[in-house]
Protein backbone atom coordinates (compact mmCIF):
# COMPACT_ATOMS: atom_id res chain seq x y z
CA UNK A 1 0.00 0.00 0.00
CA UNK A 2 1.49 3.37 -1.07
CA UNK A 3 1.95 6.35 1.22
CA UNK A 4 -0.57 8.41 -0.77
CA UNK A 5 -3.16 5.69 -0.29
CA UNK A 6 -2.53 5.75 3.45
CA UNK A 7 -3.08 9.52 3.43
CA UNK A 8 -6.30 9.05 1.51
CA UNK A 9 -7.47 6.48 4.02
CA UNK A 10 -6.57 8.78 6.88
CA UNK A 11 -8.58 11.59 5.32
CA UNK A 12 -11.59 9.32 4.90
CA UNK A 13 -11.19 8.05 8.46
CA UNK A 14 -11.11 11.58 9.86
CA UNK A 15 -14.12 12.58 7.78
CA UNK A 16 -16.22 9.61 8.93
CA UNK A 17 -15.12 10.04 12.52
CA UNK A 18 -16.04 13.71 12.50
CA UNK A 19 -19.40 12.87 11.00
CA UNK A 20 -20.08 10.27 13.69
CA UNK A 21 -19.06 12.60 16.52
CA UNK A 22 -21.20 15.37 15.01
CA UNK A 23 -24.33 13.32 15.75
CA UNK A 24 -27.50 14.91 14.35
CA UNK A 25 -25.88 18.19 13.44
CA UNK A 26 -25.02 21.51 15.06
CA UNK A 27 -28.54 22.93 14.90
CA UNK A 28 -30.14 20.08 16.83
CA UNK A 29 -27.32 20.04 19.39
CA UNK A 30 -27.66 23.79 20.00
CA UNK A 31 -31.42 23.41 20.50
CA UNK A 32 -30.82 20.79 23.19
CA UNK A 33 -28.16 22.86 24.88
CA UNK A 34 -30.49 25.87 25.00
CA UNK A 35 -33.10 23.69 26.73
CA UNK A 36 -30.55 22.55 29.33
CA UNK A 37 -30.62 18.95 28.09
CA UNK A 38 -27.37 17.06 27.56
CA UNK A 39 -26.74 15.23 24.33
CA UNK A 40 -25.84 11.53 24.17
CA UNK A 41 -22.08 12.12 24.29
CA UNK A 42 -22.23 14.78 26.99
CA UNK A 43 -24.15 12.32 29.14
CA UNK A 44 -21.38 9.78 28.74
CA UNK A 45 -18.77 12.41 29.62
CA UNK A 46 -20.68 13.23 32.83
CA UNK A 47 -21.16 9.58 33.72
CA UNK A 48 -17.63 8.25 33.31
CA UNK A 49 -14.29 9.09 34.88
CA UNK A 50 -12.43 11.51 32.65
CA UNK A 51 -10.87 10.05 29.48
CA UNK A 52 -11.96 6.47 30.22
CA UNK A 53 -14.68 5.99 27.58
CA UNK A 54 -13.83 3.31 25.01
CA UNK A 55 -16.38 3.48 22.21
CA UNK A 56 -17.58 0.41 20.34
CA UNK A 57 -19.39 0.96 17.04
CA UNK A 58 -18.42 4.57 16.29
CA UNK A 59 -18.62 3.97 12.53
CA UNK A 60 -21.88 2.04 12.60
CA UNK A 61 -24.62 3.38 10.31
CA UNK A 62 -27.95 2.20 8.92
CA UNK A 63 -27.89 -1.00 6.88
CA UNK A 64 -29.81 0.89 4.18
CA UNK A 65 -27.26 2.51 1.81
CA UNK A 66 -29.43 5.57 1.18
CA UNK A 67 -29.57 6.29 4.94
CA UNK A 68 -25.88 6.02 5.79
CA UNK A 69 -25.13 9.73 5.64
CA UNK A 70 -28.09 10.46 7.95
CA UNK A 71 -27.32 7.90 10.65
CA UNK A 72 -24.02 8.67 12.42
CA UNK A 73 -23.28 5.89 14.96
CA UNK A 74 -26.75 4.68 13.92
CA UNK A 75 -28.29 6.78 16.67
CA UNK A 76 -26.88 4.93 19.67
CA UNK A 77 -23.49 5.56 21.30
CA UNK A 78 -22.16 2.40 22.90
CA UNK A 79 -19.03 1.27 24.68
CA UNK A 80 -17.32 0.98 28.05
CA UNK A 81 -15.86 3.38 30.58
CA UNK A 82 -15.04 3.62 34.24
CA UNK A 83 -17.04 4.91 37.20
CA UNK A 84 -14.88 5.35 40.29
CA UNK A 85 -12.36 3.04 38.66
CA UNK A 86 -14.84 0.24 37.84
CA UNK A 87 -15.57 -0.72 34.22
CA UNK A 88 -19.18 -0.18 33.14
CA UNK A 89 -20.94 -0.69 29.81
CA UNK A 90 -23.14 2.05 28.37
CA UNK A 91 -25.85 2.50 25.74
CA UNK A 92 -26.55 6.20 25.22
CA UNK A 93 -29.40 6.94 22.85
CA UNK A 94 -28.78 9.84 20.47
CA UNK A 95 -32.18 11.39 19.85
CA UNK A 96 -30.72 13.85 17.32
CA UNK A 97 -30.26 10.93 14.89
CA UNK A 98 -33.69 9.77 13.69
CA UNK A 99 -34.98 9.87 17.24
CA UNK A 100 -32.51 7.13 18.29
CA UNK A 101 -34.87 4.70 16.58
CA UNK A 102 -34.03 1.02 16.77
CA UNK A 103 -32.57 -0.71 13.72
CA UNK A 104 -30.40 -3.66 12.79
CA UNK A 105 -27.01 -2.00 13.28
CA UNK A 106 -27.64 -0.34 16.62
CA UNK A 107 -29.31 -3.52 17.89
CA UNK A 108 -26.03 -5.32 17.20
CA UNK A 109 -24.15 -2.64 19.09
CA UNK A 110 -26.38 -3.05 22.14
CA UNK A 111 -26.02 -6.81 21.94
CA UNK A 112 -22.24 -6.50 21.95
CA UNK A 113 -22.23 -4.34 25.08
CA UNK A 114 -24.54 -6.73 26.91
CA UNK A 115 -22.56 -9.77 25.81
CA UNK A 116 -19.19 -8.39 26.93
CA UNK A 117 -20.65 -7.06 30.18
CA UNK A 118 -22.18 -10.44 31.02
CA UNK A 119 -18.98 -12.31 30.21
CA UNK A 120 -16.64 -9.93 32.03
CA UNK A 121 -18.95 -9.07 34.93
CA UNK A 122 -19.56 -5.37 34.21
CA UNK A 123 -22.68 -3.35 35.09
CA UNK A 124 -24.58 -1.79 32.17
CA UNK A 125 -26.12 1.69 32.08
CA UNK A 126 -28.87 2.54 29.59
CA UNK A 127 -29.33 6.26 28.93
CA UNK A 128 -32.82 6.23 27.51
CA UNK A 129 -34.32 8.56 24.93
CA UNK A 130 -35.74 6.89 21.84
CA UNK A 131 -38.71 6.94 19.49
CA UNK A 132 -39.11 3.19 19.07
CA UNK A 133 -38.61 1.01 16.01
CA UNK A 134 -37.29 2.76 12.90
CA UNK A 135 -39.79 3.11 10.09
CA UNK A 136 -39.95 1.84 7.41
CA UNK A 137 -37.11 -0.57 8.33
CA UNK A 138 -39.30 -2.55 10.71
CA UNK A 139 -42.29 -2.88 8.39
CA UNK A 140 -43.08 -6.10 6.55
CA UNK A 141 -42.19 -9.66 7.43
CA UNK A 142 -38.49 -9.28 6.64
CA UNK A 143 -38.13 -6.07 8.66
CA UNK A 144 -40.03 -7.46 11.62
CA UNK A 145 -37.91 -10.61 11.78
CA UNK A 146 -34.61 -8.83 11.13
CA UNK A 147 -35.20 -6.34 13.95
CA UNK A 148 -36.17 -8.99 16.48
CA UNK A 149 -34.12 -12.03 15.52
CA UNK A 150 -32.57 -12.46 18.97
CA UNK A 151 -34.47 -14.80 21.29
CA UNK A 152 -32.52 -13.65 24.37
CA UNK A 153 -32.62 -9.92 23.65
CA UNK A 154 -34.80 -9.33 26.69
CA UNK A 155 -33.52 -12.13 28.90
CA UNK A 156 -32.62 -10.84 32.37
CA UNK A 157 -30.31 -13.14 34.36
CA UNK A 158 -28.87 -10.48 36.65
CA UNK A 159 -25.27 -11.45 36.04
CA UNK A 160 -24.44 -7.82 36.76
CA UNK A 161 -26.48 -4.72 37.67
CA UNK A 162 -28.47 -2.89 35.01
CA UNK A 163 -29.33 0.76 35.49
CA UNK A 164 -31.52 3.03 33.38
CA UNK A 165 -31.88 6.79 33.21
CA UNK A 166 -35.07 7.95 31.47
CA UNK A 167 -33.95 11.29 30.03
CA UNK A 168 -36.47 12.08 27.30
CA UNK A 169 -39.18 10.35 25.28
CA UNK A 170 -38.66 6.62 25.87
CA UNK A 171 -40.59 4.27 23.63
CA UNK A 172 -39.59 0.88 22.29
CA UNK A 173 -36.19 -0.43 23.42
CA UNK A 174 -35.55 2.38 25.91
CA UNK A 175 -38.78 1.62 27.73
CA UNK A 176 -38.11 -2.14 27.64
CA UNK A 177 -34.62 -1.83 29.13
CA UNK A 178 -35.82 0.63 31.75
CA UNK A 179 -38.50 -1.83 32.81
CA UNK A 180 -35.87 -4.57 33.16
CA UNK A 181 -33.35 -2.53 35.14
CA UNK A 182 -32.43 -2.78 38.81
CA UNK A 183 -32.58 0.98 39.26
CA UNK A 184 -34.45 3.59 37.20
CA UNK A 185 -34.07 7.33 37.56
CA UNK A 186 -36.29 9.64 35.50
CA UNK A 187 -35.86 13.28 34.59
CA UNK A 188 -39.07 15.23 35.07
CA UNK A 189 -40.45 16.07 31.64
CA UNK A 190 -39.37 12.74 30.17
CA UNK A 191 -41.93 10.13 29.13
CA UNK A 192 -41.81 6.33 29.49
CA UNK A 193 -44.44 4.34 27.61
CA UNK A 194 -45.03 1.45 25.23
CA UNK A 195 -45.79 3.80 22.34
CA UNK A 196 -45.73 7.52 21.67
CA UNK A 197 -48.75 9.76 22.39
CA UNK A 198 -49.27 10.16 18.64
CA UNK A 199 -49.53 6.41 18.00
CA UNK A 200 -51.59 5.95 21.16
CA UNK A 201 -54.05 8.60 19.98
CA UNK A 202 -54.42 6.82 16.64
CA UNK A 203 -55.01 3.50 18.38
CA UNK A 204 -57.46 4.76 20.98
CA UNK A 205 -59.08 7.75 19.19
CA UNK A 206 -58.48 9.78 22.34
CA UNK A 207 -56.36 12.83 23.03
CA UNK A 208 -53.31 11.73 25.01
CA UNK A 209 -51.29 14.00 27.26
CA UNK A 210 -47.67 12.76 27.43
CA UNK A 211 -47.44 13.37 31.19
CA UNK A 212 -50.62 11.42 31.83
CA UNK A 213 -49.47 8.65 29.52
CA UNK A 214 -46.05 8.07 31.03
CA UNK A 215 -44.73 11.04 33.00
CA UNK A 216 -42.70 10.82 36.20
CA UNK A 217 -45.75 10.89 38.48
CA UNK A 218 -47.27 7.91 36.65
CA UNK A 219 -44.16 5.78 37.15
CA UNK A 220 -42.84 7.05 40.47
CA UNK A 221 -46.22 7.01 42.23
CA UNK A 222 -48.55 4.64 40.36
CA UNK A 223 -46.66 1.99 38.39
CA UNK A 224 -43.57 1.89 40.62
CA UNK A 225 -41.25 1.43 37.62
CA UNK A 226 -39.25 4.54 38.51
CA UNK A 227 -37.18 4.65 41.70
CA UNK A 228 -36.36 8.36 41.77
CA UNK A 229 -37.47 11.43 39.79
CA UNK A 230 -35.12 14.40 39.40
CA UNK A 231 -35.04 17.75 37.63
CA UNK A 232 -31.94 17.54 35.43
CA UNK A 233 -29.82 15.14 33.40
CA UNK A 234 -26.87 15.80 35.68
CA UNK A 235 -28.82 14.84 38.80
CA UNK A 236 -29.97 11.64 37.12
CA UNK A 237 -26.44 10.64 36.11
CA UNK A 238 -25.10 11.40 39.58
CA UNK A 239 -27.74 9.09 41.08
CA UNK A 240 -26.76 6.34 38.63
CA UNK A 241 -23.21 6.58 39.95
CA UNK A 242 -24.37 6.66 43.55
CA UNK A 243 -26.56 3.58 43.12
CA UNK A 244 -23.70 1.60 41.61
CA UNK A 245 -21.43 2.57 44.51
CA UNK A 246 -23.50 0.29 46.80
CA UNK A 247 -23.33 -2.80 44.57
CA UNK A 248 -20.65 -5.20 43.40
CA UNK A 249 -19.71 -5.21 39.74
CA UNK A 250 -21.35 -8.59 39.35
CA UNK A 251 -23.08 -11.41 41.21
CA UNK A 252 -19.83 -13.23 42.03
CA UNK A 253 -18.45 -10.44 44.21
CA UNK A 254 -19.51 -9.02 47.58
CA UNK A 255 -20.52 -5.35 47.67
CA UNK A 256 -17.71 -2.83 48.16
CA UNK A 257 -16.88 -1.60 51.66
CA UNK A 258 -16.72 2.16 52.12
CA UNK A 259 -14.88 4.17 54.73
CA UNK A 260 -16.92 4.67 57.91
CA UNK A 261 -17.77 8.38 58.27
CA UNK A 262 -16.59 10.28 61.30
CA UNK A 263 -19.19 10.35 64.06
CA UNK A 264 -21.01 7.23 62.88
CA UNK A 265 -20.95 5.77 66.38
CA UNK A 266 -21.60 9.01 68.23
CA UNK A 267 -23.85 8.06 71.21
CA UNK A 268 -25.95 11.16 70.55
CA UNK A 269 -27.23 9.57 67.32
CA UNK A 270 -28.48 6.54 69.22
CA UNK A 271 -30.08 8.70 71.91
CA UNK A 272 -32.20 10.47 69.30
CA UNK A 273 -34.06 7.22 68.58
CA UNK A 274 -35.73 7.33 72.00
CA UNK A 275 -37.01 10.83 71.27
CA UNK A 276 -38.22 9.97 67.78
CA UNK A 277 -40.30 6.84 68.56
CA UNK A 278 -43.46 7.26 70.69
CA UNK A 279 -44.09 4.46 73.18
CA UNK A 280 -47.80 4.38 72.26
CA UNK A 281 -48.24 1.91 69.40
CA UNK A 282 -51.02 4.08 67.92
CA UNK A 283 -48.94 7.22 67.35
CA UNK A 284 -47.14 7.73 64.04
CA UNK A 285 -43.55 8.79 63.56
CA UNK A 286 -40.99 9.20 60.80
CA UNK A 287 -39.09 5.94 60.38
CA UNK A 288 -36.65 7.57 57.97
CA UNK A 289 -35.29 9.71 60.78
CA UNK A 290 -34.85 6.59 62.90
CA UNK A 291 -32.98 4.84 60.08
CA UNK A 292 -30.69 7.85 59.72
CA UNK A 293 -29.71 7.38 63.37
CA UNK A 294 -28.84 3.72 62.74
CA UNK A 295 -26.96 3.59 59.44
CA UNK A 296 -23.72 5.37 58.55
CA UNK A 297 -24.30 9.14 58.20
CA UNK A 298 -25.53 10.23 54.76
CA UNK A 299 -25.64 6.65 53.48
CA UNK A 300 -29.42 6.11 53.33
CA UNK A 301 -30.41 5.78 49.63
CA UNK A 302 -34.12 5.17 49.31
CA UNK A 303 -35.72 3.44 46.31
CA UNK A 304 -39.34 3.90 45.19
CA UNK A 305 -40.07 6.42 47.93
CA UNK A 306 -43.36 7.54 46.33
CA UNK A 307 -44.67 4.03 45.64
CA UNK A 308 -45.92 1.48 48.19
CA UNK A 309 -45.29 4.06 50.89
CA UNK A 310 -46.17 1.96 54.00
CA UNK A 311 -42.86 0.17 53.38
CA UNK A 312 -39.45 1.84 53.05
CA UNK A 313 -36.85 0.12 50.88
CA UNK A 314 -33.36 1.58 50.93
CA UNK A 315 -29.73 0.79 50.40
CA UNK A 316 -27.47 2.02 53.19
CA UNK A 317 -24.22 1.24 54.96
CA UNK A 318 -23.44 0.03 58.46
CA UNK A 319 -19.73 0.17 59.35
CA UNK A 320 -19.11 0.81 55.65
CA UNK A 321 -20.87 -2.40 54.59
CA UNK A 322 -23.78 -2.20 52.16
CA UNK A 323 -27.11 -3.39 53.54
CA UNK A 324 -30.62 -3.45 52.13
CA UNK A 325 -33.29 -2.15 54.50
CA UNK A 326 -36.96 -3.12 54.44
CA UNK A 327 -38.66 -1.02 57.11
CA UNK A 328 -42.21 -0.24 58.14
CA UNK A 329 -43.35 3.33 57.65
CA UNK A 330 -45.93 4.12 60.36
CA UNK A 331 -46.24 7.64 58.94
CA UNK A 332 -48.34 6.25 56.05
CA UNK A 333 -51.50 4.23 56.76
CA UNK A 334 -50.11 3.54 60.23
CA UNK A 335 -47.66 1.15 58.57
CA UNK A 336 -50.43 -1.18 57.32
CA UNK A 337 -48.94 -2.92 54.29
CA UNK A 338 -50.85 -2.40 51.03
CA UNK A 339 -50.51 -4.40 47.78
CA UNK A 340 -48.12 -1.89 46.23
CA UNK A 341 -45.86 -2.12 49.28
CA UNK A 342 -45.79 -5.92 48.89
CA UNK A 343 -44.62 -5.62 45.29
CA UNK A 344 -42.07 -3.00 46.27
CA UNK A 345 -40.63 -5.26 48.98
CA UNK A 346 -40.48 -8.26 46.63
CA UNK A 347 -38.64 -6.23 44.00
CA UNK A 348 -36.13 -5.12 46.61
CA UNK A 349 -35.51 -8.67 47.84
CA UNK A 350 -34.72 -9.65 44.25
CA UNK A 351 -32.17 -6.83 43.97
CA UNK A 352 -30.42 -7.64 47.24
CA UNK A 353 -30.33 -11.40 46.79
CA UNK A 354 -29.05 -11.08 43.23
CA UNK A 355 -26.09 -8.91 44.25
CA UNK A 356 -25.12 -10.26 47.69
CA UNK A 357 -26.53 -7.42 49.79
CA UNK A 358 -27.47 -8.47 53.37
CA UNK A 359 -31.04 -7.62 54.35
CA UNK A 360 -32.21 -5.81 57.47
CA UNK A 361 -35.93 -5.82 58.34
CA UNK A 362 -37.28 -3.29 60.85
CA UNK A 363 -40.94 -3.94 61.62
CA UNK A 364 -43.52 -1.63 63.15
CA UNK A 365 -46.66 -2.74 61.39
CA UNK A 366 -50.28 -3.61 62.28
CA UNK A 367 -50.63 -6.18 59.49
CA UNK A 368 -51.76 -6.02 55.89
CA UNK A 369 -54.19 -3.34 54.77
CA UNK A 370 -57.49 -5.14 54.17
CA UNK A 371 -60.44 -4.06 52.05
CA UNK A 372 -62.06 -4.24 48.63
CA UNK A 373 -59.44 -2.14 46.87
CA UNK A 374 -56.64 -4.41 48.02
CA UNK A 375 -58.44 -7.55 46.90
CA UNK A 376 -59.02 -6.07 43.45
CA UNK A 377 -55.27 -5.54 43.23
CA UNK A 378 -54.55 -9.16 44.10
CA UNK A 379 -53.40 -8.53 47.66
CA UNK A 380 -53.13 -12.19 48.62
CA UNK A 381 -51.07 -12.99 45.53
CA UNK A 382 -48.70 -10.12 46.24
CA UNK A 383 -48.33 -11.15 49.88
CA UNK A 384 -47.40 -14.65 48.77
CA UNK A 385 -45.03 -13.38 46.09
CA UNK A 386 -43.18 -11.58 48.86
CA UNK A 387 -43.15 -14.71 51.03
CA UNK A 388 -41.98 -16.89 48.15
CA UNK A 389 -39.17 -14.46 47.37
CA UNK A 390 -38.19 -14.27 51.03
CA UNK A 391 -38.05 -18.07 51.21
CA UNK A 392 -35.60 -18.08 48.30
CA UNK A 393 -33.28 -15.39 49.67
CA UNK A 394 -29.79 -16.71 50.42
CA UNK A 395 -28.04 -13.53 51.63
CA UNK A 396 -27.92 -12.81 55.39
CA UNK A 397 -31.25 -11.64 56.86
CA UNK A 398 -31.53 -9.83 60.16
CA UNK A 399 -34.92 -8.85 61.57
CA UNK A 400 -35.75 -6.25 64.22
CA UNK A 401 -39.21 -5.72 65.72
CA UNK A 402 -39.50 -2.07 66.75
CA UNK A 403 -42.83 -1.28 68.45
CA UNK A 404 -45.06 -4.02 67.07
CA UNK A 405 -45.47 -6.73 64.48
CA UNK A 406 -48.83 -8.42 63.88
CA UNK A 407 -50.29 -11.30 61.90
CA UNK A 408 -49.02 -12.89 58.71
CA UNK A 409 -47.00 -9.76 58.04
CA UNK A 410 -44.64 -10.58 60.91
CA UNK A 411 -43.48 -13.52 58.78
CA UNK A 412 -42.97 -11.25 55.77
CA UNK A 413 -40.90 -8.96 57.98
CA UNK A 414 -38.53 -11.74 59.02
CA UNK A 415 -39.94 -13.59 62.02
CA UNK A 416 -41.06 -17.22 62.01
CA UNK A 417 -37.71 -18.53 60.84
CA UNK A 418 -37.50 -16.15 57.90
CA UNK A 419 -34.30 -14.46 59.10
CA UNK A 420 -30.89 -15.67 60.20
CA UNK A 421 -31.05 -13.59 63.37
CA UNK A 422 -33.86 -11.72 65.12
CA UNK A 423 -34.35 -9.29 67.95
CA UNK A 424 -37.04 -7.05 69.41
CA UNK A 425 -36.94 -3.71 71.13
CA UNK A 426 -37.75 -3.74 74.84
CA UNK A 427 -41.03 -1.97 74.02
CA UNK A 428 -42.07 -4.33 71.22
CA UNK A 429 -45.33 -6.26 71.00
CA UNK A 430 -45.71 -9.41 68.89
CA UNK A 431 -49.20 -10.71 68.34
CA UNK A 432 -51.63 -12.26 65.88
CA UNK A 433 -53.47 -8.94 65.60
CA UNK A 434 -54.02 -5.65 67.38
CA UNK A 435 -55.48 -6.58 70.81
CA UNK A 436 -58.25 -4.00 70.35
CA UNK A 437 -59.53 -5.85 67.30
CA UNK A 438 -58.96 -9.23 68.90
CA UNK A 439 -61.10 -8.22 71.88
CA UNK A 440 -64.01 -7.33 69.61
CA UNK A 441 -63.73 -10.53 67.59
CA UNK A 442 -63.64 -12.77 70.68
CA UNK A 443 -66.15 -10.86 72.83
CA UNK A 444 -68.35 -9.30 70.15
CA UNK A 445 -68.50 -5.81 68.71
CA UNK A 446 -70.67 -4.48 71.51
CA UNK A 447 -67.92 -5.10 74.05
CA UNK A 448 -66.71 -1.54 73.41
CA UNK A 449 -69.98 -0.24 74.93
CA UNK A 450 -68.80 -1.39 78.35
CA UNK A 451 -65.53 0.39 79.04
CA UNK A 452 -64.49 -1.81 81.98
CA UNK A 453 -65.30 -5.04 80.14
CA UNK A 454 -63.55 -3.80 77.00
CA UNK A 455 -60.42 -2.88 78.92
CA UNK A 456 -60.32 -6.33 80.50
CA UNK A 457 -60.82 -7.97 77.12
CA UNK A 458 -57.96 -5.97 75.59
CA UNK A 459 -55.74 -6.89 78.54
CA UNK A 460 -56.59 -10.55 77.93
CA UNK A 461 -55.61 -10.25 74.25
CA UNK A 462 -52.37 -8.51 75.25
CA UNK A 463 -51.12 -11.30 77.52
CA UNK A 464 -47.96 -13.06 76.39
CA UNK A 465 -47.17 -10.51 73.67
CA UNK A 466 -44.16 -8.67 75.07
CA UNK A 467 -40.64 -8.82 73.65
CA UNK A 468 -39.62 -10.96 76.62
CA UNK A 469 -42.47 -13.40 76.02
CA UNK A 470 -41.26 -13.75 72.44
CA UNK A 471 -37.66 -14.21 73.60
CA UNK A 472 -38.74 -16.83 76.15
CA UNK A 473 -40.19 -18.93 73.32
CA UNK A 474 -37.17 -18.10 71.13
CA UNK A 475 -39.51 -16.41 68.66
CA UNK A 476 -36.84 -13.71 68.73
CA UNK A 477 -33.22 -14.28 69.59
CA UNK A 478 -32.63 -11.18 71.69
CA UNK A 479 -34.24 -8.15 73.30
CA UNK A 480 -32.46 -4.81 72.95
CA UNK A 481 -32.87 -1.21 73.95
CA UNK A 482 -33.81 0.77 70.80
CA UNK A 483 -30.66 2.81 71.28
CA UNK A 484 -28.59 -0.36 70.82
CA UNK A 485 -29.95 -1.04 67.33
CA UNK A 486 -26.88 0.10 65.38
CA UNK A 487 -24.50 -1.77 67.68
CA UNK A 488 -26.66 -4.91 67.48
CA UNK A 489 -26.84 -4.82 63.67
CA UNK A 490 -23.12 -4.18 63.42
CA UNK A 491 -22.38 -7.26 65.55
CA UNK A 492 -24.92 -9.41 63.69
CA UNK A 493 -23.42 -8.44 60.34
CA UNK A 494 -19.98 -9.44 61.58
CA UNK A 495 -21.34 -12.86 62.57
CA UNK A 496 -23.27 -13.57 59.38
CA UNK A 497 -20.61 -12.11 57.16
CA UNK A 498 -20.22 -10.85 53.65
CA UNK A 499 -21.74 -13.89 52.00
CA UNK A 500 -21.97 -14.40 48.25
CA UNK A 501 -25.39 -15.98 47.89
CA UNK A 502 -26.79 -18.61 45.56
CA UNK A 503 -28.92 -16.08 43.65
CA UNK A 504 -32.16 -18.05 43.54
CA UNK A 505 -33.98 -14.82 42.67
CA UNK A 506 -31.74 -13.81 39.78
CA UNK A 507 -34.30 -15.01 37.21
CA UNK A 508 -37.33 -13.56 39.01
CA UNK A 509 -39.65 -11.66 36.63
CA UNK A 510 -38.30 -8.21 35.97
CA UNK A 511 -41.43 -6.20 36.76
CA UNK A 512 -42.42 -5.28 40.30
CA UNK A 513 -45.74 -7.13 40.21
Amino acid sequence: MTESTLDDRRELHDQLREQALGMGGEKKLKTRAAAGILNARERIDHLFDEDTFHEVGLFGVSHRPQMRDRTPADGKVTGFGQIAGNTVGVVSNDFTVLGASSSRTNARKIKQVKRVAARQGYPVVFLGESSGARMPDAMGAEGTVANSDDPIQYLRRRDSPWVSAVLGPCYGSSSWYASMSDFVVMRKGAVLAVSSPRLTEMATSENVDPEELGGWRVHAQDSGLVDVAVDTDEEALDLVKRFLSYLPNNRDEPPPVAAVPEGADDPARAERIAALVPTSRNRVYNMRKVLECIVDPDSLFELKQLYGRPIITALARIDGQTVGIVASNPFVKGGAIDPEACSKATSFLVLCDSFNVPLVFIADQPGFLIGKDGERKGATGRVMNWMNALSLVTVPRIAVVARKSYGQALLNMGLGGNADETCAWTTAEINFMDPRFGARIVHGRDVIDDAERYEAAVAEMTQGTSAYDAAAAFAVGNVIDPRQTRAYLSAALRVHGRRVGEHHLANWPTTIY
